[in-house]
């Protein structure tokens, strides 16, 4: 992976959400960035949105994680629900992509982005075989059984790649 379009960065910092990044997400993203050596110059990074296209359901993972949190009818909307349409899930992951990378442009950083597939560790080895990946952070919702047993995105890439995962709840400035 070549640096980012229009970038003089050097660095690339892949961004993998599965949520339209917040100008609160996006604010705790780039404060990592600002200074981080007390030096007075911030970072020189660009970054990398990647949105998983999500057409993949585990019914039973999500059921859980419903019924843990007391949210019983969308329980009971994911057990009777189906796998989601396709179509439907890649206008979803594209509009989540456009809204991040719009709120990253907002503020000045040089910035692109692509819709993946499901499984995002494919396109995460990918990015750091190419080269210029500083780190990944990763931008979820909690997901208390995948969390608790380390099979979520972040702890995935950290098991398998060589470059620093942070991990971000999306809406919060909570670490996963």
């Amino acid at each position: 992976m070549a640096s980012v379009p229009g970038s003089e960065a050097s660095d690339v910092v892949v961004v993998l959400t599965e949520a339209a990044l917040s100008a609160a997400d996006v604010e705790h993203v780039l404060d990592i960035y600002r200074d981080p050596d007390g030096d007075g110059v911030p970072d020189p990074v660009a970054f990398r949105v990647l949105v998983p296209g999500e057409t993949e359901r585990h019914v039973l993972t999500t059921l859980l994680e419903h019924l843990g949190a007391g949210e019983l009818r969308q329980a009971w909307d994911d057990l009777t629900g189906g796998r989601p349409d396709p179509q439907q899930a890649a206008a979803a992951a594209s509009e989540k992509l456009a809204t991040s990378v719009a709120g990253l442009r907002a503020v000045g950083v040089p910035v692109d982005g692509e819709v993946i597939d499901d499984d995002p560790l494919p396109a995460l080895r990918a990015a750091v075989t190419a080269g210029d990946v500083r780190e990944i952070v990763v931008v979820t919702y909690p997901h208390p059984v995948k969390d608790t047993f380390h099979s979520d995105w972040a702890s995935r890439a950290r098991d398998t790649l060589k470059v620093p995962v942070l991990h971000l709840y999306a809406g919060t400035s909570e670490l996963g």
